[in-house]
Protein backbone atom coordinates (compact mmCIF):
# COMPACT_ATOMS: atom_id res chain seq x y z
CA UNK A 1 0.00 0.00 0.00
CA UNK A 2 2.61 2.77 -1.03
CA UNK A 3 0.06 5.54 -0.67
CA UNK A 4 2.39 7.71 1.71
CA UNK A 5 1.89 11.23 3.39
CA UNK A 6 2.87 13.61 1.04
CA UNK A 7 4.50 16.12 3.10
CA UNK A 8 7.14 13.22 3.70
CA UNK A 9 7.45 12.73 0.06
CA UNK A 10 7.86 16.51 -0.21
CA UNK A 11 10.42 16.64 2.26
CA UNK A 12 12.63 13.94 0.91
CA UNK A 13 12.36 15.63 -2.82
CA UNK A 14 13.44 19.21 -1.14
CA UNK A 15 16.25 17.80 0.39
CA UNK A 16 17.53 15.99 -2.46
CA UNK A 17 16.93 18.82 -5.01
CA UNK A 18 14.75 17.03 -7.85
CA UNK A 19 10.83 17.72 -8.19
CA UNK A 20 7.90 15.67 -7.79
CA UNK A 21 5.28 15.80 -10.52
CA UNK A 22 1.72 16.68 -9.49
CA UNK A 23 -0.67 15.58 -12.63
CA UNK A 24 -3.83 16.60 -12.80
CA UNK A 25 -6.15 13.50 -14.38
CA UNK A 26 -10.02 14.20 -15.17
CA UNK A 27 -10.69 10.53 -16.12
CA UNK A 28 -9.54 6.80 -15.76
CA UNK A 29 -7.54 7.56 -19.47
CA UNK A 30 -5.64 9.88 -17.40
CA UNK A 31 -5.03 8.15 -14.61
CA UNK A 32 -4.19 4.76 -15.57
CA UNK A 33 -1.29 6.82 -18.47
CA UNK A 34 0.27 8.69 -14.85
CA UNK A 35 0.04 5.74 -12.86
CA UNK A 36 1.83 3.91 -15.79
CA UNK A 37 4.31 6.12 -16.33
CA UNK A 38 5.26 6.47 -12.71
CA UNK A 39 5.67 2.57 -12.32
CA UNK A 40 7.80 2.73 -15.46
CA UNK A 41 10.10 5.13 -14.20
CA UNK A 42 10.29 3.75 -10.36
CA UNK A 43 9.37 7.40 -9.45
CA UNK A 44 6.55 9.27 -6.88
CA UNK A 45 3.90 10.35 -8.54
CA UNK A 46 1.07 12.56 -6.96
CA UNK A 47 -2.01 12.72 -8.35
CA UNK A 48 -4.07 15.80 -8.33
CA UNK A 49 -7.61 16.34 -8.81
CA UNK A 50 -8.45 20.14 -9.20
CA UNK A 51 -11.88 21.79 -8.29
CA UNK A 52 -11.79 23.87 -11.21
CA UNK A 53 -12.44 20.17 -13.06
CA UNK A 54 -15.47 18.96 -11.20
CA UNK A 55 -17.48 19.47 -14.50
CA UNK A 56 -15.88 17.28 -15.90
CA UNK A 57 -16.13 14.04 -13.38
CA UNK A 58 -17.60 12.87 -10.73
CA UNK A 59 -15.21 13.61 -7.86
CA UNK A 60 -16.58 11.03 -5.39
CA UNK A 61 -16.30 8.49 -7.85
CA UNK A 62 -13.64 9.37 -9.70
CA UNK A 63 -11.78 9.46 -5.81
CA UNK A 64 -12.51 5.78 -5.30
CA UNK A 65 -10.37 4.80 -8.16
CA UNK A 66 -8.20 7.42 -8.06
CA UNK A 67 -7.57 5.55 -4.25
CA UNK A 68 -7.90 2.46 -5.16
CA UNK A 69 -4.95 2.80 -7.85
CA UNK A 70 -2.67 3.97 -5.58
CA UNK A 71 -3.11 1.50 -2.85
CA UNK A 72 -2.48 -0.94 -5.37
CA UNK A 73 0.73 0.84 -6.69
CA UNK A 74 4.18 -0.62 -6.21
CA UNK A 75 5.81 3.47 -6.37
CA UNK A 76 4.84 5.90 -3.60
CA UNK A 77 2.08 7.78 -4.17
CA UNK A 78 -0.07 10.59 -2.95
CA UNK A 79 -3.44 12.69 -3.56
CA UNK A 80 -4.15 15.81 -3.79
CA UNK A 81 -6.94 18.57 -3.72
CA UNK A 82 -5.75 21.08 -6.38
CA UNK A 83 -7.30 24.67 -6.43
CA UNK A 84 -10.34 23.71 -3.65
CA UNK A 85 -12.63 26.41 -3.67
CA UNK A 86 -13.27 26.79 0.22
CA UNK A 87 -13.07 24.92 3.37
CA UNK A 88 -15.84 22.64 2.95
CA UNK A 89 -14.17 21.52 -0.39
CA UNK A 90 -11.12 20.59 1.83
CA UNK A 91 -13.18 18.80 4.37
CA UNK A 92 -15.15 16.64 1.41
CA UNK A 93 -12.28 15.65 -0.41
CA UNK A 94 -10.13 14.32 2.63
CA UNK A 95 -13.38 12.22 3.61
CA UNK A 96 -13.01 11.08 -0.63
CA UNK A 97 -9.28 10.49 0.06
CA UNK A 98 -7.18 13.01 -0.74
CA UNK A 99 -4.07 13.37 1.69
CA UNK A 100 -3.09 16.37 0.96
CA UNK A 101 -5.24 20.03 -0.22
CA UNK A 102 -4.96 23.18 -1.67
CA UNK A 103 -7.57 25.77 -0.98
CA UNK A 104 -6.83 28.64 -3.69
CA UNK A 105 -7.41 32.33 -1.95
CA UNK A 106 -4.27 33.87 -4.18
CA UNK A 107 -7.75 35.87 -5.77
CA UNK A 108 -8.06 37.43 -2.53
CA UNK A 109 -6.68 40.27 -0.42
CA UNK A 110 -3.68 39.07 1.90
CA UNK A 111 -4.83 39.44 4.74
CA UNK A 112 -7.92 37.53 3.38
CA UNK A 113 -6.04 34.52 1.55
CA UNK A 114 -3.98 34.42 5.28
CA UNK A 115 -7.38 33.98 6.86
CA UNK A 116 -8.98 31.47 4.84
CA UNK A 117 -5.32 29.55 4.66
CA UNK A 118 -5.21 29.57 8.21
CA UNK A 119 -8.61 28.25 8.57
CA UNK A 120 -8.05 25.11 6.19
CA UNK A 121 -4.02 24.60 7.88
CA UNK A 122 -5.91 24.19 11.61
CA UNK A 123 -8.66 22.22 9.92
CA UNK A 124 -6.23 19.52 7.74
CA UNK A 125 -3.29 19.15 10.14
CA UNK A 126 -5.89 17.76 12.56
CA UNK A 127 -6.57 15.40 9.86
CA UNK A 128 -2.71 14.91 9.74
CA UNK A 129 -2.98 16.51 5.87
CA UNK A 130 -0.36 19.40 4.73
CA UNK A 131 -1.92 22.19 2.80
CA UNK A 132 -0.03 23.75 0.43
CA UNK A 133 -0.69 27.48 -0.38
CA UNK A 134 -0.83 30.28 -2.66
CA UNK A 135 0.54 33.91 -2.75
CA UNK A 136 0.72 35.79 -5.47
CA UNK A 137 -1.84 34.94 -9.23
CA UNK A 138 -0.77 32.71 -11.82
CA UNK A 139 -3.27 33.89 -14.92
CA UNK A 140 -4.61 31.85 -17.52
CA UNK A 141 -3.56 32.80 -21.26
CA UNK A 142 -4.89 29.99 -23.92
CA UNK A 143 -6.00 26.95 -23.57
CA UNK A 144 -8.39 24.57 -21.59
CA UNK A 145 -7.45 26.11 -18.10
CA UNK A 146 -6.90 29.83 -19.58
CA UNK A 147 -10.81 30.70 -18.70
CA UNK A 148 -10.57 29.44 -15.23
CA UNK A 149 -7.72 31.97 -14.19
CA UNK A 150 -8.97 35.30 -15.56
CA UNK A 151 -6.81 38.54 -14.82
CA UNK A 152 -2.89 39.53 -14.61
CA UNK A 153 -0.30 37.83 -13.17
CA UNK A 154 0.72 39.08 -9.44
CA UNK A 155 4.09 38.08 -8.84
CA UNK A 156 5.06 37.09 -5.38
CA UNK A 157 7.30 38.69 -3.11
CA UNK A 158 9.83 37.77 -0.62
CA UNK A 159 8.37 39.59 2.33
CA UNK A 160 4.79 39.20 1.72
CA UNK A 161 5.97 34.91 1.40
CA UNK A 162 7.76 35.16 4.87
CA UNK A 163 4.63 36.57 6.56
CA UNK A 164 2.39 34.62 4.89
CA UNK A 165 3.76 30.95 5.81
CA UNK A 166 4.76 32.53 9.20
CA UNK A 167 0.89 33.38 9.74
CA UNK A 168 -0.55 30.40 8.06
CA UNK A 169 1.58 27.47 8.99
CA UNK A 170 1.02 25.99 5.19
CA UNK A 171 3.41 22.85 4.71
CA UNK A 172 3.94 24.17 0.97
CA UNK A 173 3.73 27.42 -0.86
CA UNK A 174 3.08 27.86 -5.11
CA UNK A 175 4.34 30.79 -6.38
CA UNK A 176 4.01 33.48 -9.03
CA UNK A 177 7.61 34.10 -10.89
CA UNK A 178 6.21 34.41 -14.61
CA UNK A 179 4.43 31.02 -15.39
CA UNK A 180 1.00 30.47 -16.48
CA UNK A 181 -1.98 28.45 -16.43
CA UNK A 182 -2.66 26.59 -19.69
CA UNK A 183 -0.48 27.24 -22.79
CA UNK A 184 2.68 29.84 -23.11
CA UNK A 185 2.36 32.61 -25.64
CA UNK A 186 6.05 33.23 -26.45
CA UNK A 187 9.20 32.68 -24.75
CA UNK A 188 8.64 32.24 -21.08
CA UNK A 189 10.18 34.98 -18.91
CA UNK A 190 10.92 33.65 -15.23
CA UNK A 191 12.34 35.66 -12.28
CA UNK A 192 14.58 33.44 -11.05
CA UNK A 193 16.42 35.78 -8.54
CA UNK A 194 13.11 36.29 -7.20
CA UNK A 195 12.30 32.33 -6.64
CA UNK A 196 15.88 32.40 -5.10
CA UNK A 197 15.26 34.85 -2.49
CA UNK A 198 11.73 33.27 -1.78
CA UNK A 199 13.35 29.56 -1.51
CA UNK A 200 16.31 31.33 0.58
CA UNK A 201 13.72 33.10 2.77
CA UNK A 202 11.24 30.15 3.32
CA UNK A 203 13.57 26.83 3.44
CA UNK A 204 9.96 24.56 2.74
CA UNK A 205 8.96 23.10 -0.64
CA UNK A 206 7.93 24.97 -3.56
CA UNK A 207 5.28 24.59 -5.95
CA UNK A 208 5.02 25.88 -9.44
CA UNK A 209 1.20 25.79 -10.83
CA UNK A 210 1.57 26.69 -14.74
CA UNK A 211 4.38 23.43 -15.30
CA UNK A 212 3.68 23.06 -19.19
CA UNK A 213 5.50 24.95 -21.81
CA UNK A 214 9.07 25.39 -20.18
CA UNK A 215 12.33 24.44 -21.04
CA UNK A 216 14.86 22.09 -19.84
CA UNK A 217 16.76 24.56 -18.38
CA UNK A 218 13.90 26.63 -16.64
CA UNK A 219 13.03 23.47 -14.83
CA UNK A 220 16.64 22.84 -13.98
CA UNK A 221 16.75 26.38 -12.18
CA UNK A 222 13.35 26.17 -10.76
CA UNK A 223 14.18 23.14 -9.07
CA UNK A 224 17.81 24.26 -8.11
CA UNK A 225 15.60 27.14 -6.39
CA UNK A 226 13.72 24.77 -4.06
CA UNK A 227 10.67 23.96 -6.57
CA UNK A 228 9.85 20.35 -5.27
CA UNK A 229 6.32 19.92 -6.37
CA UNK A 230 5.25 20.98 -10.53
CA UNK A 231 1.54 21.11 -11.58
CA UNK A 232 1.02 19.47 -15.17
CA UNK A 233 -1.53 19.53 -17.14
CA UNK A 234 -2.06 21.03 -20.28
CA UNK A 235 0.69 19.11 -21.93
CA UNK A 236 -1.37 16.02 -21.13
CA UNK A 237 -4.73 17.04 -22.15
CA UNK A 238 -3.59 18.32 -25.72
CA UNK A 239 -1.36 14.93 -25.83
CA UNK A 240 -5.19 13.05 -25.34
CA UNK A 241 -6.34 15.40 -27.49
CA UNK A 242 -4.38 14.99 -30.69
CA UNK A 243 -4.66 11.25 -30.62
CA UNK A 244 -8.02 11.72 -30.27
CA UNK A 245 -8.06 13.76 -33.71
CA UNK A 246 -5.87 11.55 -35.61
CA UNK A 247 -7.92 8.79 -34.30
CA UNK A 248 -10.85 10.39 -36.01
CA UNK A 249 -9.07 11.17 -39.09
CA UNK A 250 -8.06 7.52 -40.18
CA UNK A 251 -12.08 7.49 -41.62
CA UNK A 252 -12.38 4.22 -39.24
CA UNK A 253 -14.60 3.46 -36.73
CA UNK A 254 -16.25 6.34 -34.72
CA UNK A 255 -17.44 4.88 -32.07
CA UNK A 256 -16.34 6.27 -28.34
CA UNK A 257 -13.67 3.36 -27.82
CA UNK A 258 -11.81 3.92 -31.09
CA UNK A 259 -11.52 7.36 -30.83
CA UNK A 260 -9.84 7.06 -27.20
CA UNK A 261 -7.98 4.17 -28.11
CA UNK A 262 -3.91 4.82 -27.36
CA UNK A 263 -4.64 7.69 -25.05
CA UNK A 264 -3.40 6.06 -22.44
CA UNK A 265 -0.28 5.53 -23.68
CA UNK A 266 0.53 9.34 -25.29
CA UNK A 267 -0.30 10.84 -21.89
CA UNK A 268 1.60 8.18 -20.30
CA UNK A 269 4.81 8.96 -22.55
CA UNK A 270 4.47 12.68 -21.58
CA UNK A 271 4.21 11.93 -17.97
CA UNK A 272 7.49 9.85 -18.06
CA UNK A 273 9.45 12.49 -20.19
CA UNK A 274 8.49 14.99 -17.19
CA UNK A 275 9.10 12.51 -14.80
CA UNK A 276 12.49 11.87 -16.15
CA UNK A 277 13.48 15.36 -16.37
CA UNK A 278 12.48 16.65 -12.89
CA UNK A 279 14.94 14.02 -11.47
CA UNK A 280 12.09 11.64 -9.87
CA UNK A 281 12.58 8.54 -11.74
CA UNK A 282 14.54 5.41 -9.50
CA UNK A 283 13.75 7.50 -6.45
CA UNK A 284 10.91 5.12 -5.41
CA UNK A 285 12.62 2.96 -3.23
CA UNK A 286 14.48 6.17 -1.23
CA UNK A 287 11.19 7.76 -0.59
CA UNK A 288 9.57 4.89 0.52
CA UNK A 289 12.15 4.51 3.00
CA UNK A 290 11.83 8.20 4.12
CA UNK A 291 7.80 8.20 4.75
CA UNK A 292 5.20 6.74 7.19
CA UNK A 293 2.69 5.16 4.98
CA UNK A 294 -0.95 6.78 4.79
CA UNK A 295 -3.13 4.40 6.79
CA UNK A 296 -6.61 4.71 8.08
CA UNK A 297 -7.62 4.33 11.63
CA UNK A 298 -10.50 2.27 12.42
CA UNK A 299 -12.44 3.72 16.07
CA UNK A 300 -14.87 0.89 17.07
CA UNK A 301 -17.26 1.07 20.24
CA UNK A 302 -19.32 -1.52 21.67
CA UNK A 303 -22.23 -0.83 23.61
CA UNK A 304 -25.23 -1.55 25.61
CA UNK A 305 -28.06 1.04 25.39
CA UNK A 306 -29.65 1.45 28.58
CA UNK A 307 -32.93 3.11 28.57
CA UNK A 308 -33.74 2.51 24.96
CA UNK A 309 -36.33 0.43 22.95
CA UNK A 310 -35.01 -1.10 19.50
CA UNK A 311 -36.44 1.81 17.68
CA UNK A 312 -34.55 4.32 20.14
CA UNK A 313 -31.33 3.21 19.75
CA UNK A 314 -32.19 3.04 16.11
CA UNK A 315 -32.96 6.58 15.92
CA UNK A 316 -29.86 7.34 18.37
CA UNK A 317 -27.33 5.88 15.89
CA UNK A 318 -29.03 7.23 12.88
CA UNK A 319 -28.67 11.36 14.73
CA UNK A 320 -24.96 9.86 14.82
CA UNK A 321 -24.05 8.99 11.71
CA UNK A 322 -25.55 12.28 10.57
CA UNK A 323 -23.61 14.38 12.87
CA UNK A 324 -20.50 12.76 13.35
CA UNK A 325 -19.91 11.58 9.28
CA UNK A 326 -19.38 15.60 9.03
CA UNK A 327 -16.78 15.87 11.15
CA UNK A 328 -13.04 16.44 9.12
CA UNK A 329 -11.01 13.89 8.92
CA UNK A 330 -14.04 10.68 9.33
CA UNK A 331 -14.49 9.06 6.43
CA UNK A 332 -17.51 6.87 6.80
CA UNK A 333 -19.45 6.06 10.13
CA UNK A 334 -20.98 2.45 10.28
CA UNK A 335 -23.73 1.57 13.13
CA UNK A 336 -25.09 -2.32 13.57
CA UNK A 337 -26.86 -4.58 15.96
CA UNK A 338 -25.62 -8.10 17.19
CA UNK A 339 -26.81 -10.96 15.47
CA UNK A 340 -26.70 -13.20 18.59
CA UNK A 341 -29.65 -12.38 21.30
CA UNK A 342 -27.14 -13.23 24.25
CA UNK A 343 -24.30 -11.23 22.66
CA UNK A 344 -22.96 -9.17 26.00
CA UNK A 345 -22.79 -5.94 23.57
CA UNK A 346 -26.11 -5.12 21.55
CA UNK A 347 -24.74 -2.43 19.55
CA UNK A 348 -21.81 -1.07 17.43
CA UNK A 349 -20.29 2.40 15.96
CA UNK A 350 -17.39 1.63 13.60
CA UNK A 351 -16.06 4.84 12.64
CA UNK A 352 -13.25 5.55 10.09
CA UNK A 353 -10.31 8.17 10.38
CA UNK A 354 -8.31 8.95 7.40
CA UNK A 355 -5.33 9.16 9.97
CA UNK A 356 -4.17 8.62 13.69
CA UNK A 357 -4.23 12.42 14.24
CA UNK A 358 -8.12 12.52 13.92
CA UNK A 359 -8.34 10.71 16.93
CA UNK A 360 -7.45 13.77 18.98
CA UNK A 361 -9.13 15.95 16.80
CA UNK A 362 -12.55 14.17 16.46
CA UNK A 363 -12.86 13.78 20.19
CA UNK A 364 -12.42 17.67 20.93
CA UNK A 365 -14.73 18.34 18.18
CA UNK A 366 -17.66 20.54 19.27
CA UNK A 367 -20.11 18.46 17.03
CA UNK A 368 -18.37 14.74 18.51
CA UNK A 369 -18.41 16.13 22.20
CA UNK A 370 -22.28 17.50 21.60
CA UNK A 371 -23.32 14.24 20.65
CA UNK A 372 -21.28 12.20 22.66
CA UNK A 373 -22.38 14.24 26.20
CA UNK A 374 -26.50 14.79 24.80
CA UNK A 375 -27.55 11.38 23.36
CA UNK A 376 -24.37 8.81 23.50
CA UNK A 377 -22.64 8.85 26.81
CA UNK A 378 -26.48 9.29 28.78
CA UNK A 379 -27.16 5.67 27.51
CA UNK A 380 -23.76 4.06 27.10
CA UNK A 381 -22.45 4.11 30.47
CA UNK A 382 -21.62 -0.36 29.40
CA UNK A 383 -19.29 0.00 26.68
CA UNK A 384 -15.88 -0.32 25.36
CA UNK A 385 -13.84 2.02 22.75
CA UNK A 386 -11.06 0.60 20.68
CA UNK A 387 -8.83 2.37 18.34
CA UNK A 388 -7.07 0.04 15.47
CA UNK A 389 -4.78 0.80 12.64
Amino acid sequence: MPLVNMKDMLAHAHKNRYAVGAFDLVNLDFLQGIMQAAEKARAPVILSLAESHFEYFDFELIMAATEKAAMRARVPVAIHLDHGASLASAVQSIRFGCNGVMVDASHLSFDENVSVSREVVQMAHGCGVPVEGELGYVPGVEGEDAEKHPGDIQYTTVEQASDYVSETGVDFLAVSIGTVHGRMKGEPVLDFDRLGEINAALGIPLVIHGGTGLSEAQYRQLIENGVTKINYYTALSDKGGAKIMANAATGGKLGYAHLTQGTVDVIAEEVERMIRLWGSADKAGDVLDHCALWKPVEHLIIYNAEGLDEAGADEMMREGTRILSGIPGVRAVFTGSAIQPDAAYRYTWLVRFCHPMVIESYKHHPDHVAFADNYFRPVAGDRISIDYS
